[in-house]
């Protein structure tokens, strides 16, 4: 979704267009206000289908370190470090470890193939639509993201940086330069799965992500369960990760129906909209993770036998 093209402007506008060559003049023209940073456009320019584009524009197509994706031993963020500009056709097919699987199901379920080549992971998070693909999955996998300005550079957890529907705790100043995701065990595992009303081009009804890993005994030693499209951001289910803690991995199918589903699922928010009533979302988004844990553990299952 990286603009390649100066935008067309509206007669007697004061829209400015620049394409800087490196981060610190970004940083700089962020910090004298007035501009608006752009990635791939998928959507921004939708939004603006019919009228001038009024903005002034800071493409940042040209910024080189914030494409691509590369393992890092750096101080506080070691793991797999992505950069915002990196594309979802990039990450579907990037090297990635096993247990980032979750991530790359998510990349192929970004819209069709153009919107895959064109938007980036950074555009999806500042985004921050409540049905946004690439949160479950990161915030499954405890990413966190790097901002940066001219006043420095600060890192957070993704929950900590999308607040709810568009809203995040990005300053004025600042730039998402990356995403940080922590290396995982290499008995670790994760899934991403949504629903929508057809296969591909969807906004989602429901969408569930689980990060797991097991120890030798093949018990699960940490559970991570993402819910997006049912609340205004995406959440985590303490309650739900709580009570896999220990279990054999052959028993993950049954876990949910042992569980109070008030108390359980109670940070699910979801709403009434022309995809589907609050209740069905909520219906769907459990059906979604027993489907997702029915798959772990028929995993298992199949490399026994």
């Amino acid at each position: 979704m990286v603009a390649s093209r100066q935008p067309a402007v509206g007669q007697g506008s004061q829209a400015r267009y620049e394409r800087p060559a490196d981060l610190d003049t970004v940083l700089r023209r962020l910090a004298e206000g007035g501009w608006t940073p752009l990635a791939g456009g998928t959507d921004f320019y939708p939004a603006r289908v019919g009228r001038p584009v009024r903005e002034s524009l800071l493409d940042l197509s040209a910024l080189g370190a914030l494409h691509g994706i590369r393992e890092s031993d750096d101080a506080g963020a070691a793991g797999w470090r992505i950069g915002a500009l990196s594309t979802w056709s990039g990450l579907a097919r990037a090297p990635l470890d096993p247990a980032l699987a979750a991530l790359q199901q998510a990349a192929r379920e970004v819209g069709g193939i153009q919107i895959q080549n064109q938007g980036t992971i950074g555009g999806n998070l500042c985004n921050a639509s409540p049905a946004a693909d690439g949160v479950p999955p990161l915030l499954a996998l405890d990413a966190q993201v790097e901002l940066a300005s001219v006043r420095g550079v600060r890192r957070l957890p993704l929950d900590g940086f999308v607040l709810g529907n568009r809203r995040t705790a990005i300053a004025a100043d600042e730039l998402l330069t990356a995403v940080i995701v922590p290396r995982r065990s290499p008995r670790a595992v994760s899934r991403f799965v949504k629903l929508g009303h057809r296969r591909y081009l969807v906004i989602s009804i429901a969408m569930v992500a689980v990060a797991a890993d097991f120890d030798q005994a093949e018990r699960v030693s940490h559970c991570a369960v993402a819910v997006g499209a049912c609340s205004a951001a995406a959440v985590r289910l303490p309650a739900v990760e709580h009570a896999v803690l220990g279990a054999p991995r052959a028993d993950l199918p049954g876990i949910l129906d042992r569980l109070d589903d008030a108390s359980a699922f109670a940070p699910l928010a979801p709403i009434d909209d022309v995809r589907g009533t609050a209740a069905y979302r909520r219906d769907a988004a459990i059906e979604l993770i027993r489907r997702v844990f029915a798959e772990l553990a028929d995993e298992r299952a199949g490399a026994a036998r």
